[in-house]
């Protein structure tokens, strides 16, 4: 909005909205976008947000085919791109769990579709519900929302930097290729080594997208991550090793993956459940401040709304609501086969779904969808539903094991996916609000996002299991003959912790005494005021994930101070206005370049994933021979470099990135000196 609160586009004034063309460049974004997220989140248990990148592509496209596209129009293709990427997120984080307890050997494309479809029309319906209340009564800030209106507004007046992110894709797609397609280089370098009486490791995921992960997390939370990793390789499995011994391998650092992966993953398991409760519980006060706002009735007066004000109508879309939880207790009851099982599931997904997208909802426009507690809502529906299945289920019906299991995670798997969706339709109904969209329109152009999603998400997902497998857990249970190993298996360590959780409520096999040490583990974090979850993944992945995650938050870290450096001329103190709009400026470009290489990256992981499927072999149809270990890393530091100069290109005139970056480094070692000698003093 303007400095007087009203929309860029005036409600008196009516431009293109969802036309024929803003929905086929939509759907065909949303299609990219659920992909590519579904390989991130898979790979590393990580989605980004496709709101800004969606919107810059949007400008792209839209602008080199046609010289009269509209602000709105731009919006309304951003819509529904990104509503397919936060479908993704429910759905990666939970249907594979399916895997993982040994339900499906395959994803059911039927199942996938009806869960992605009422999880995530429901959250759709339940937010849209709330617009008004949240958005215009309560004006709630919804930070990715106000930051995606101005690459909107900046590219409508002509902002710099729109192709940025189309030379990243590019530059990501050609990287994916050679590395995942050709195999002109490792995907990974690992090395390890004995160390009085036990062993070190080191090793790296050779990725740009989760360079550019790291990147956009920012340096804080890509080091928790990092620690992460380090507490798990390089504290917990050496321990483990040097105590209970080491399996005999022919490679050390397998020796480690496995010990990580029959011991210190449940450390992080143990983590993650305390770290998801507790994130829910320090958020108490903002939750239920949510909730009570949502069941207050809005200003709903008789006047005649203005364009910019005119939602779909409240009781259409309750009565919609009604009949997706209508519907759901139809596929309860023909899945599981118990009609009182499928009733009270039905009836506790439609009161758990509304409670949590309220407060996903909420919260998301409070801190933003990137600090909402998605993990923590996933892992408290799951202990709900554990405890609801349990008691209609296994108490009163008697049912087998795996049915109590099934029914658990069709229960969990659509309300996770409606609170996943939640808040980033809220954060897509707050740009249109500021842009001056018509919310009715987009509000379909979400409906229309959500279901392309829901129809591309199943088929992704086995066409990655095919390729790649979906979690060791599920690779194990059926190896592929070229990978028995499972290493090269896509780790998905959200729905491993899910598949962990129901297993073990329900008598499975659960390695209880590292699940509990995690969970001590959890508790000492949060004394230490730390942010457990952050720290509870790096803890679940192998150490080689988390390495270029904390080099892109490096990145990062260094070029924003050298825009504080070339405006101030220092660091030694709080960095003045100019200087931290020149940071948020490098900062920005940054996250589009970052946007940009995960895009091509992911996208180019599934389509190579494509031609595994289909028996084609580039490497071998070209003869191409592998590089070295350390040829692959030079391989991968000159597509960091270009990172790097892409993403500097924003900085201010002026200055000498080398010398700059040997400043930085000196603050770094002055601030650490002075820490520690107030500790000491103290």
């Amino acid at each position: 909005m303007s400095a007087t609160g009203e929309p860029y586009i005036p409600a008196s004034e009516s431009p293109k909205e969802l036309t024929r063309r803003v929905v086929i460049v939509g759907i065909l974004l949303g299609i990219l976008m659920t992909a590519a997220n579904a390989y991130l989140g898979l790979k590393v248990g990580i989605t980004v947000s496709a709101s800004i990148p969606a919107a810059v592509m949007s400008m792209i496209i839209l602008r080199t085919l046609f010289s009269d596209v509209s602000i709105l129009e731009n919006n309304a293709v951003q819509t529904m791109a990104s509503a397919g990427e936060s479908l993704a997120a429910g759905i990666i984080f939970t249907v594979p769990a399916l895997l993982v307890i040994g339900i499906w050997d395959d994803i059911q494309w039927l199942d996938t579709l009806i869960i992605a479809l009422l999880g995530g029309l429901l959250g759709t319906m339940f937010t849209i519900a709330l617009r008004r209340l949240f958005i215009v009564e309560e004006a709630l800030p919804y930070p990715e929302g106000v930051a995606c209106r101005e690459v909107l507004v900046a590219g409508e007046e002509g902002g710099e930097g729109a192709l940025a992110i189309l030379y990243a894709l590019g530059i990501g797609a050609i990287y994916g290729l050679m590395v995942k397609g050709f195999k002109v280089t490792h995907e990974k370098v690992e090395v390890a080594w004995d160390f009085i009486g036990t062993r070190l490791y080191g090793g790296i995921d050779l990725s740009v997208a989760l360079l550019s992960v790291g990147y956009i997390v920012g340096v804080r939370i890509a080091s928790f991550i990092f620690l992460g990793g380090v507490i798990g390789y390089g504290i917990l499995v050496p321990m483990y090793g040097l105590i209970r011994g080491w399996p005999e391998t022919p490679d050390l650092a397998y020796g480690f993956y496995l010990i990580w992966k029959s011991q210190v993953r449940y450390v992080g398991v143990g983590a993650m459940v305390v770290g998801g409760v507790y994130t829910l519980w320090s958020m108490r006060k903002t939750i239920i401040t949510g909730l009570s706002k949502a069941f207050i009735k809005s200003d709903g007066s008789d006047e005649e709304l203005l364009r910019t004000e005119i939602d779909l109508p409240l009781d259409k879309v309750l009565l919609v609501c009604g009949i997706l939880v209508g519907l759901t207790f139809l596929y309860y009851w023909w899945a599981t086969g118990s009609l009182i099982l499928a009733l009270s599931g039905a009836l506790f997904l439609g009161i758990v779904a509304f409670f949590f997208a309220a407060v996903a909802g909420y919260i998301a426009g409070v801190v933003g969808s990137s600090n909402s507690p998605v993990s923590g809502m996933t892992i408290a529906t799951l202990l709900f539903t554990v405890a609801l299945v349990w008691v209609v289920g296994d108490f009163f019906l008697g049912l087998a094991t795996e049915e109590l299991m099934l029914a658990t995670m069709l229960i969990a798997a659509i309300v996770a996916t409606s609170a996943a969706i939640a808040g980033d339709v809220m954060q897509d109904l707050k740009t249109g609000h500021m842009v001056g969209a018509t919310p009715w329109r987009q509000q379909i152009a979400e409906i229309i996002g959500v279901t392309t999603g829901a129809v591309v998400i199943g088929p992704t997902l086995q066409l990655l299991h095919e390729a790649f497998r979906i979690t060791p857990t599920a690779c194990e249970m059926n190896p592929r003959l070229d990978d028995p190993l499972c290493e090269d298996a896509l780790f998905a360590p959200q729905a491993e912790l899910i598949g962990a959780i129901v297993q073990g409520a329900f008598g499975g096999d659960i390695n209880i005494e590292m699940v509990l040490l995690g969970a001590i583990l959890a508790v000492v974090l949060i004394v230490l005021r730390m942010p457990i979850m952050s720290i509870a993944i790096g803890i679940y992945l192998p150490l080689l994930l988390s390495v270029p995650i904390m080099l892109g938050g490096i990145i990062s870290y260094f070029a924003i101070n050298a825009a504080y450096l070339r405006i101030d001329r220092r660091l030694d103190r709080e960095p003045s206005p100019e200087a931290k709009k020149a940071g948020k400026e490098v900062e920005n470009r940054g996250v589009l370049i970052g946007a940009g290489f995960i895009a091509g990256e992911s996208i180019m992981g599934v389509l190579v994933a494509v031609l595994v499927v289909i028996g084609i072999n580039l490497q071998a149809d070209f003869g191409i021979t592998t590089l070295n270990d350390i040829f692959s890393v030079i391989f991968f530091g000159w597509f960091v470099g270009v990172f790097v100069w892409l993403a500097t290109r924003a900085l201010p005139k002026g200055g000498n990135l080398a010398t700059e970056a040997i400043y930085i480094v000196q603050h770094i070692i002055r601030k650490f000196i002075n820490a520690f000698r107030i500790n000491i003093s103290k």
